[in-house]
């Protein structure tokens, strides 16, 4: 009976250590929460140059002092694996900034497999990353809620998604491609949102590593845009299994953000959703001329309307855009 009391005394205690780090992702008081998307870092523990990756990673969380951080894939891709993502969120956990990370193609390919990734990162502290549900298809299919600063009702989704990795049809492309069954999640999920907030959808941004088919039309479109660069083709899945169709249909995501293409960084609208690289992040140990730095994305609480740019490693910060009711509106001179 001793025994059990200790158990019982001790066991909130510890339960409670292990969320006391989760506080609520919330619009701050002035009606604004900042995103910082780092991707393609390819961080390898054991060389010199990828050093600048955490400074970037530093230099960037010092000049914009974000809400939430998301790793958008291809981040630590040598081993060992656990030593890189320890070294590579130091930063955020000494500022205690809540983060989380979808997968890349090239994540997986050293010594641990997608889901044991997903289980190291539960130990580290600020973690938001979720694995989703065991139903559909890959690692990390999940959604994040942004509250509002004094209504305490969800605002804003964060959807984050596992793009997979490589093809699954011999002969069939390279890149793999979204499930059905990660379309159809997508989908009831919005429903559901919807549903809770009296039938009208709510403000969202989606966030994954290989880049929708759509990108390159988008690039090519000439109504409006696009704003950055584009160095490289756009690495898509040959096969389209129409997650971009169900963005625009279900009429919540604003726009779409991935990486995966260290030499690209534009932002394209198509039909009213912007679809979106970040920057690249990463340092010698990948290919890629573009400086290093991430992109930052501004929302506005109860509105459906983002501001974003890029913020570079020494500094500098350049092609700031604001997407507003569907449209693009370059704020640079």
């Amino acid at each position: 009976d001793f025994y059990f009391l200790i158990v019982l005394l001790v066991l909130p205690f510890s339960l409670s250590g292990n969320i006391s780090d989760k506080k609520k992702l919330q619009f701050n008081e002035d009606g604004t929460f900042k995103i910082v998307q780092f991707t393609d870092t390819h961080y390898n523990y054991e060389s010199t140059k990828s050093e600048v990756v955490i400074q970037n990673i530093s230099a960037v969380l010092e000049a914009e002092d974000p809400d939430l951080i998301i790793f958008t894939g291809d981040i630590v891709t040598h081993a060992p694996v656990s030593k890189g993502w320890r070294n590579i969120t130091a930063p955020l956990v000494e500022r205690n900034v809540p983060w989380c990370v979808t997968l890349g193609n090239h994540d997986d390919e050293y010594d641990k497999c997608r889901k044991e990734i997903l289980d190291l990162l539960e130990d580290i502290p600020y973690n938001y990353t979720q694995k989703g549900p065991s139903e559909v298809y890959g690692w990390g299919n999940y959604v994040l809620q942004i509250q509002g600063h004094s209504s305490g009702k969800t605002e804003t989704l964060i959807y984050c998604m596992d793009s997979n990795a490589y093809t699954l049809m011999d002969g069939v492309g390279t890149y793999g491609w979204f499930q059905l069954s990660q379309v159809n999640w997508y989908v009831e999920t919005s429903n559901r949102y919807r549903k809770r907030n009296n039938g009208k959808s709510l403000p969202a941004l989606a966030f994954f590593h290989i880049p929708l088919p759509e990108y390159t039309e988008a690039w090519n479109n000439g109504d409006v845009g696009p704003v950055g660069v584009k160095n490289e083709d756009v690495c898509a899945p040959v096969i389209n299994t129409g997650m971009y169709a169900a963005m625009l249909q279900q009429g919540d995501v604003m726009a779409t953000f991935v990486g995966h293409d260290h030499v690209n960084d534009y932002v394209a609208p198509l039909h009213g959703l912007a679809l979106i690289y970040g920057r690249f992040s990463g340092g010698g140990d990948t290919y890629g001329d573009l400086r290093n730095g991430a992109r930052v994305i501004e929302i506005t609480e109860g509105k459906r309307m983002f501001i974003t740019w890029i913020r570079l490693r020494e500094g500098e910060k350049f092609r700031e855009v604001k997407y507003k009711k569907g449209h693009i509106i370059n704020l640079e001179p």
